[in-house]
C-alpha cells in the first residue's frame, strides 16, 4: 500500500474528523469558560477576598535594576490559571454527562446462560442415574 493511500485512509477516517471537530469546539468552549472565570467568577471572588486581584500577586526575588526587569514568581497568575482549569474541567464533565444522558441506551443482547461447572455436571449425572 502506498504512503499517500495510507495517509488518505487515515485522514478520512471518522475518528480523525471527530477529533478535529472536538479540538475546534473545545477551543471555542475554552474561550467561553475563560471569559466566565475572568469576567464573572473572579470579580466575585475578588470581592469576597477583600478586593484581591489574583493576577497581581507575586513574590519579588530580585528588584528591577536599571533596564533589567524585576525577577518575580507570579503565583497569583498560577492561582488564576488553576481556577480556570478546574472550572473548564467541571464544565466539560457536565457537558459530557448531559450528552451521555441524551444518548439512547444500546440494546444489549441477552447473554446465553453460563455453562454449568464440572461439579454441577457431575452432580446432575449422579441425580439422573439415581432417578433411573
Amino acid at each position: 500500500m502506498s504512503f499517500i493511500k495510507e495517509f488518505k485512509e487515515f485522514a478520512v477516517k471518522g475518528n480523525v474528523i471527530d477529533m478535529a471537530v472536538g479540538v475546534v469546539v473545545g477551543s471555542a468552549f475554552g474561550k467561553i469558560v475563560s471569559s466566565l472565570v475572568g469576567d464573572v467568577i473572579m470579580p466575585v471572588v475578588g470581592v469576597l477576598t477583600g478586593g484581591v486581584n489574583f493576577t497581581d500577586l507575586k513574590i519579588t526575588i530580585k528588584e528591577a535594576v536599571g533596564e533589567n526587569a524585576a525577577v518575580t514568581i507570579n503565583y497569583g497568575n498560577f492561582i488564576q490559571v488553576t481556577i480556570d482549569f478546574l472550572i473548564i474541567a467541571f464544565c466539560i464533565f457536565l457537558a459530557i454527562k448531559a450528552i451521555n444522558q441524551l444518548k439512547k441506551p444500546e440494546k444489549q443482547e441477552p447473554k446465553a446462560p453460563a455453562e454449568p461447572s464440572d461439579e454441577v455436571k457431575l452432580l446432575s449425572e449422579i441425580r439422573d442415574l439415581l432417578k433411573k
